[in-house]
């Protein structure tokens, strides 16, 4: 195994126990994922929405041989759980919390190795019977999420701050940017991200996702930032001269995620604090955009 690997367990996050012979139909009417085609071993991210198309729960699916794991936020678990169960009404479905641990697996400097998939130490061994390594369905350099598993041979061992830490390097935004009823998924990349199935039917939430989609005008999404001196707070406004462009929404060591006005955004000096700011482009958000944001 390369000495880059770091094995962080994930303590944030807790799982829900999908199973019964209606899951599948159960879950691909709520969520912005297709789980119909989902297959035992695989993993999914997807979002369960407000009526209003808000993002109000992020979570993986992950496919098991008797139904699926939920992986969500361990604060909402007991809410989602609640909802699921008010949603369920006649359908032949089990609910429940499951308390396997969930950990992640990823390249300490993300970039370094081949993602997933590829015959490269990127492969963690095997879980045994009771765990189960899937690959991260959002980036190949996000690397494996892992179900009751132990940290393979030669991993480092680090806390959940290093994953963060590794995923803002990325430019990835996670549940701290997004909150709860706050964000429209796709101002969130969750389309950029395989966050959203615009060929599955509907879905709660389905018809102003779509309709975003369709317009292609997405005002705002949330980008990365870089920054010298102390991390500003969260809630701090990025200005475009003395135009608001963007308010920050997460924040690190010399970068941060925010919630960036395009428009305004695009080619402007940009001031955070009163500290001059700079707004990166991660190489997967300008594939996925065709090159839009440049």
């Amino acid at each position: 195994m390369s000495e880059t690997l770091t094995f962080a367990p994930l303590t944030s996050r807790a799982l829900i126990a999908l199973s019964g012979p209606d899951w599948r139909d159960f879950l691909q009417g709520l969520i912005t994922q297709d789980v119909e085609t989902l297959a035992a071993g695989e993993a999914r991210f997807g979002a369960l929405l407000t009526p209003q198309g808000r993002l109000l729960y992020d979570l993986f699916v992950v496919g098991r041989e008797d139904g699926c794991w939920l992986d969500v936020l361990a604060e909402h678990r007991a809410a989602i759980v609640q909802r699921l169960t008010m949603y369920r009404l006649r359908a032949k479905v089990q609910i429940a919390a499951d308390e396997t641990a969930v950990a992640a697996l990823f390249a300490a400097r993300p970039g370094e190795g081949r993602g997933p998939g590829s015959d490269s130490a990127w492969a963690p061994a095997s879980a045994g019977a009771l765990g189960a390594w899937v690959a991260d369905p959002r980036l190949p350099a996000l690397g494996w999420r892992g179900y009751g598993v132990e940290p393979p041979t030669g991993a480092m061992i680090a806390d959940e701050a290093a994953r963060d830490a590794a995923k803002l390097e990325l430019g990835v935004p996670g549940p701290a940017d997004w909150g709860s009823d706050k964000t429209y998924p796709i101002e969130a990349n969750f389309d950029l991200l395989n966050g959203i199935d615009f060929q599955k039917g509907c879905f709660i939430g389905q018809e102003t996702t779509s309709r975003m989609k369709r317009r292609g005008q997405i005002k705002s999404r949330m980008l990365p930032i870089e920054f010298e001196g102390p991390a500003p707070a969260v809630g701090a406004e990025v200005l475009a001269g003395a135009i608001r462009a963007g308010v920050v929404t997460s924040t690190g060591e010399d970068r941060a995620i925010a919630l960036m006005r395009l428009d305004r955004a695009e080619g402007a000096s940009l001031t955070v604090e009163g500290r001059p700011a700079t707004l990166e482009r991660p190489g997967w958000l300008l594939e996925g955009l065709g090159q839009a944001v440049a």
